[in-house]
Order: C-alpha cells, then structure tokens, then sequence
C-alpha cells in the first residue's frame, strides 16, 4: 500500500494532530512500517491456532448477593449536617 500525502493528512485529521512537513514525512514512514509489519502478521502460519478475544480467561467477577448486617443509622446519620426521619435531610433541587 502507497502511503500518500493526503492518506497522512487523513490520518492526522482523525488524531487531530496538525503535521508540519517534517512531521508529515516521518509520518509517512512511520505509517508504511506499520502497515508492513501488519503484513508480516497477515504471513503467520495459524492453522490449528483458536481465535481468541483476551489474552487470558475471562471469568465472572461477579460476587453472589448475600444479606448482611448494614452499617447503623444513628452512626451513619452523626455526621449529616442534617435529617429528618432518619434520613439525610438535603436542599431541595428541583421545584
């Protein structure tokens, strides 16, 4: 593939970087060794080798609910500048 002029100013406008024209020709280079290197990965045996989306397994982190003791309220409710009913009492926001 011909890396161009106007595929660097492309390129450029996508990553909103404004090249001037030393930069745009180490952007040009730059450019065509990626995609060779992609190139030499496209050459890669992969026969018997399984897709794969992560590196490593993917398991669920995910903890099981459970009941537990909450915190207490008079505790919690020593700190609020104010409360009402055993609630943090807020200023109202919306009429």
């Amino acid at each position: 593939m011909e890396i161009n002029d106007a595929m660097v100013s492309y390129v450029a406008q996508l990553a909103y970087l404004k090249l001037d024209e030393d930069q745009r020709a180490q952007a040009a280079k730059d450019l065509a060794r990626m995609i060779e290197y992609v190139g030499q990965l496209g050459e890669l045996d992969t026969q018997g080798v399984e897709p794969m989306s992560h590196a490593l397994p993917v398991v669920n982190v995910m903890r099981e609910d459970e009941v537990r003791e909450s915190m207490d309220r008079e505790w919690i409710l020593r700190n609020a500048p104010a409360s009402k009913d055993g609630c943090f009492l807020v200023p109202k926001t919306v009429e």
